[in-house]
């Protein structure tokens, strides 16, 4: 039987992968702070959480800090991470309740006991959660999650080498977003995203809504994946 291309609308998407970019420009552009663009941040990453339940995404990855992040001003990392910490003590409570299970790629051991306690504590909380699981990655690069596995790939194929990454549950993206108008994946799920669909938009992540959301849920339905096949005739 032969592949065909077709003119049906593209299923919506079961993992949108996000890239949330644009915080600190966002907050200077308003005489904010940085830490005051995080903390916008943080809401909307709930507010498009609980969206995507609704909207029937069944995981959903969010980019929160980057193995280069590092290179930051001191000051800013460190009001990051505790920020982070402190609103997941704060917002578990709410996404257990609606069914979320938090996960965590990427590494753990440069994050500080306190945000590291707060990472275990809301995976244990929500780990018997179904209706939707978030994937946060933190201290993660894509580089060094294929390393790391390569490392210890003793052969076979994609399925053996896949169940060597840092989340072996985790689904290829359908749809990865960048937000604030740059067009790169920055070392973001690498292995994963080999065949998604991508987008990006210029609005800063503290302004991307429930309808910009929607929005490129419609446009990859419009989208035709054809994962290299040709139309042909059968």
């Amino acid at each position: 039987m032969l592949i065909a291309e077709t003119d049906s609308p593209t299923a919506a998407p079961r993992h949108v992968a996000i890239v949330s970019d644009g915080n600190a420009r966002w907050a200077e552009a308003r005489g904010l702070s940085i830490a005051e663009g995080h903390a916008a941040a943080a809401d909307t990453v709930i507010a498009r959480v609980l969206d995507a339940i609704e909207l029937g995404i069944e995981q959903l990855t969010l980019y929160a800090f980057s193995t280069e992040n590092w290179a930051r001003p001191a000051d800013e990392v460190s009001a990051l991470v505790s920020m982070l910490a402190e609103r997941l003590r704060r917002d578990t409570p709410r996404l257990d309740a609606n069914g979320v299970r938090i996960s965590f790629i990427g590494r753990r051991d440069r994050a500080g006991a306190m945000l590291a306690d707060a990472m275990l504590e809301a995976e244990r909380r929500t780990r018997a959660n179904t209706r939707l699981e978030v994937y946060v990655a933190f201290d993660y690069g894509g580089r060094e999650e294929i390393l790391r596995a390569a490392e210890r790939y003793r052969g076979g194929g994609e399925k053996e080498f896949t169940a060597l990454l840092s989340a072996p549950g985790l689904c290829d993206p359908d749809l990865v977003i960048r937000t604030s108008g740059e067009q790169r994946l920055s070392n973001f799920l690498l292995w994963q995203t080999a065949y998604a669909e991508l987008m990006f938009r210029s609005e800063m992540w503290p302004d991307f809504s429930r309808e910009c959301l929607e929005e490129c849920i419609a446009e990859y339905g419009r989208r035709q994946r054809r994962f290299g096949a040709r139309l042909v005739a059968v």
